[in-house]
């Protein structure tokens, strides 16, 4: 039994260690994160337009959320319609960020975000998000965005 056990655990420690230090050993990852963060704090002063130079202005960016947005113009858009006022923009957190280097120039963000609102502003919103972004120029930019939104909770 004790062969066993320390195989198994020979054999899934480096799998759940590969898990927890992705982002760490991405010397990518804090220009990515730095990214975001400036997003966060653009969202919370209410500035869309300087949230929205978190993605790539290009035509050919997709956000997945409630419906699909293509191109730079479509996404600030959506977000303009869904987020009209400061009130139903909330403040806006991230956490549990990890992020995957894909070669170079590209990368992959994954993490749960958290919108702390009033309920005139729609409420508190929660969800999961996985971001491909790409090295420019300019810095580290969101090219897709895939972000699900979690039910209200309502066991309040």
């Amino acid at each position: 039994m004790r062969k066993f056990c320390l195989f198994c655990f020979v054999l899934l420690l480096p799998m759940a260690l590969t898990a927890q230090t992705a982002s760490r050993e991405n010397p990518q990852a804090p220009a990515i994160f730095a990214m975001l963060n400036k997003s966060a704090d653009d969202w919370n002063r209410g500035e869309l337009d300087s949230f929205a130079t978190s993605y790539k202005n290009s035509p050919d960016i997709l956000f997945i959320g409630r419906k699909i947005s293509r191109g730079y113009d479509q996404m600030l858009a959506a977000y303009k319609t869904g987020y009209p006022t400061r009130e139903k923009m909330g403040t806006l957190s991230f956490s549990q960020l990890e992020t995957q280097p894909l070669d170079a120039a590209f990368a992959t963000v994954t993490g749960h975000f958290h919108l702390e609102r009033t309920a005139t502003g729609g409420g508190n919103a929660d969800g999961y998000f996985l971001l491909v972004v790409e090295k420019t120029a300019a810095g580290w930019k969101i090219v897709r965005d895939d972000t699900t939104a979690l039910p209200p909770d309502t066991a309040k």
